[in-house]
C-alpha cells in the first residue's frame, strides 16, 4: 500500500513497538497506581503489587473504546461527536471531567461545548492520559495521530489545557515510531500546540531545567511551583505532562530509571508512569522492556471502567490488542492521507521526515474557543459560540456568532472559481423567546487553497418564564442542495 509513501516503516518492528507500548502502559499503571495524589516526593524503588497483579486503570480502559469506536465507525467520519456517542453507552465512571461531560451532553450540549460548560476541569488529566491508540494506529503521522486526539479530548475537557496536553502526547508518541531521539520527538509534539499554552511552556521548562544541569528534584519543584495557581492540585495536566519529560529527558533511555525517576515526582504517579512506560515501548520496542519488569506484569489486561454486558469483544490481553491495532492501522493511515506505509524490508526514513509548512492541529488548538460547537452540512461547516456561559434568565439576552465554512476545498483539490451557497435560516424557539439576527447568508469561496468564511450573529431574548431546560432549533437549508439540518442547542434556565 502506498509504495511511494515518504515514511517506510517495517511491520514487524512496529508491531512490536505496539506490543511494547501496552506492556509498558500496563507497568506504569500498575506501579505508578498506589501513589496518585501524593504530592510530596517518593522514593520507590520498584512494583508494590505481587507477580501478575494488575492494577486496573482508565487510562487504558478508555482506548479499548476507542479502538471499537474506529473499527465501529472507520477513520473517515469518526469525531468527536461518535466518540461522545461512545462516552455515553459504555463508560461507567463520573470521576471529574467525566461526569462533567455525560451530564452536558444528556442535557443537549455537543462537544467540545459539553468539556466546557460549568467545568473546572478543563486543564486535568483525563485525555492525554489515553493517546496511544492515536498514536499507534497513526505511527509516523504526528499530526494526523493529534487530530484524533483532538477530537477525544475535547469532549471533557472542551478548550481547556487538557486538549493541548492530548495533542502533544499523541504527536509525541506517533513521531516517536520514526524518529528514536526523543529530544527530536519533542520539539515535533511542541510544533503542534501553542507554546503559550502552560502544557507548552511546562515542557520548554523541563528542557531548560535538563540543559542547565539542575537536578531531576529542582526541576520538580520548580515545575510544581510553576503551574501552582492551576487549582486543579495534583490533577492537572501541565504538571503532570512536565513530570513525563522529566522522566524522558532525566532517565536518559534507562526504562526503569525512567519510570521511578517520574512516579517519584508525585501528583498523578499512575497517569505519569502509564503515559512514560507506552512512550518508551514504542521508542525502544519489547527490547528496551527490562524482562524482570515484562515478566512481573505480563500480557493481560484488566478493566474497571467499561459497562459490563453492553460493550463486547473487548482486547482482553496486550497481545490481542496489538493484533487489533495493526490490522486497522494501514486504513487508517490511508484515509487520513498520512505519507506513511509499512513494509516487509528496512525502515527507509528521510533525513526530515516531518516537516509540515502548517500545522492544522496548531490551527485548530488556536480556533478552539469556551462555549463552541459545530455542525457539518457536507459543502457547509458551521462553528456556533457563544458569547458566554448558555444559562439563561426571564427577559436576559444571550449573543449567539455563527461562522460558516465553505468546505468545497476539502471536496475537490482542483475547485476552480467561485462556488458559494446560500444558507437559509430559520429559528425553532421556546415560548416566549425571540431572536434578532439574518434569516440567510451567503458563503463564498475565496480561492482555491482557502476556505471562504462568513458569519453572522443572533441576540435571542427570553420571555418572562424559562424552563429548566430550554430548547432551541436552527434549521439550515442550502438552496442549491436537497439536505435540511437541523441544530438543536439548549439554554439553562
Amino acid at each position: 500500500m502506498n509504495s511511494g509513501a515518504k515514511i517506510k516503516l517495517n511491520f514487524d518492528a512496529y508491531k512490536d513497538s505496539v506490543h511494547a507500548c501496552w506492556v509498558g502502559k500496563n507497568i506504569g499503571g500498575t506501579m505508578g497506581a498506589p501513589y496518585e495524589g501524593t504530592r510530596e516526593v517518593l522514593d520507590i524503588k520498584g512494583f508494590a503489587t505481587q507477580k501478575g497483579e494488575i492494577i486496573p486503570n482508565d487510562d487504558l480502559d478508555l482506548q479499548l473504546v476507542w479502538l471499537h469506536a474506529m473499527e465501529w465507525v472507520g477513520p473517515y467520519q469518526l469525531s468527536a461527536k461518535e466518540l461522545g456517542e461512545c462516552w455515553l453507552s459504555f463508560i461507567t465512571p463520573y470521576w471529574h471531567e467525566y461526569g462533567i461531560c455525560k451530564t452536558n451532553m444528556r442535557l443537549g450540549m455537543p462537544a467540545p461545548l459539553c468539556g466546557d460548560y460549568n467545568s473546572s476541569w478543563r486543564d486535568s488529566n483525563g485525555a492525554w492520559i489515553r493517546t496511544e491508540i492515536w498514536a499507534t494506529m497513526a505511527p509516523g503521522a504526528p499530526e494526523l495521530a493529534a487530530k484524533y486526539a483532538i477530537e477525544d479530548a475535547c469532549v471533557d475537557h472542551g478548550s481547556g489545557e487538557g486538549t493541548a496536553a492530548a495533542a502533544f502526547v499523541a504527536a509525541l508518541q506517533s513521531c516517536a515510531f520514526v524518529e528514536k531521539d526523543i529530544r527530536k520527538c519533542i520539539d515535533v509534539a511542541l510544533s503542534k500546540i501553542p507554546l503559550t499554552a502552560r502544557t507548552g511552556s511546562t515542557v520548554k521548562k523541563v528542557i531548560e531545567c535538563y540543559d542547565s544541569g539542575m537536578s531531576w528534584l529542582d526541576c520538580r519543584n520548580t515545575i510544581q511551583k510553576m503551574n501552582a495557581d492551576i487549582g486543579n492540585g495534583w490533577f492537572e495536566a501541565p504538571s503532570n505532562i512536565g513530570y513525563t519529560v522529566l522522566g524522558l529527558l532525566y532517565g536518559e533511555g534507562d526504562f526503569k530509571k525512567s519510570m521511578i525517576t517520574a512516579i517519584n515526582c508525585g501528583d498523578d504517579t499512575d497517569c505519569t508512569a502509564a503515559t512514560l512506560g507506552a512512550t518508551l515501548g514504542i521508542l525502544y520496542g519489547t527490547a528496551g522492556i527490562p524482562k524482570d519488569w515484562a515478566e512481573h506484569i505480563g500480557d493481560s489486561i484488566q478493566t474497571l471502567c467499561l459497562a459490563g454486558g453492553v460493550i463486547y469483544n473487548v482486547p482482553k490481553t496486550c497481545s490481542e490488542l496489538t493484533d487489533r491495532v495493526v490490522n486497522i492501522a494501514p486504513t487508517v493511515l490511508f484515509a487520513g492521507k498520512a505519507d506513511v506505509a509499512f513494509t516487509n524490508g528496512e525502515n527507509e526514513i528521510p533525513e526530515d521526515p516531518f516537516y509540515i509548512k502548517k500545522s492544522l492541529v496548531l490551527e485548530r488548538l488556536k480556533s478552539l474557543k469556551p462555549y463552541q460547537f459545530e455542525a457539518d452540512m457536507g459543502m457547509v461547516k458551521a462553528t456556533f459560540t457563544w458569547n458566554r456561559s448558555p444559562d439563561i434568565t426571564p427577559n436576559e439576552e444571550i449573543d449567539l456568532n455563527i461562522a460558516f465554512q465553505n468546505n468545497v476545498v476539502t471536496f475537490s483539490s482542483n475547485a476552480f472559481g467561485n462556488i458559494s451557497h446560500f444558507v437559509n435560516l430559520r429559528w425553532i424557539l421556546p415560548e416566549g423567546f425571540t431572536v434578532e439576527g439574518k434569516t440567510g447568508i451567503s458563503v463564498d469561496q475565496l480561492n482555491m487553497h482557502t476556505s471562504g468564511k462568513n458569519s453572522t450573529k443572533f441576540t435571542i431574548r427570553a420571555g418572562e418564564k424559562v424552563a429548566p431546560i430550554n430548547r432551541l432549533i436552527l434549521e439550515m437549508v442550502l438552496d442549491d442542495r436537497p439536505g435540511v439540518i437541523y441544530v438543536p442547542m439548549v439554554l439553562i434556565g
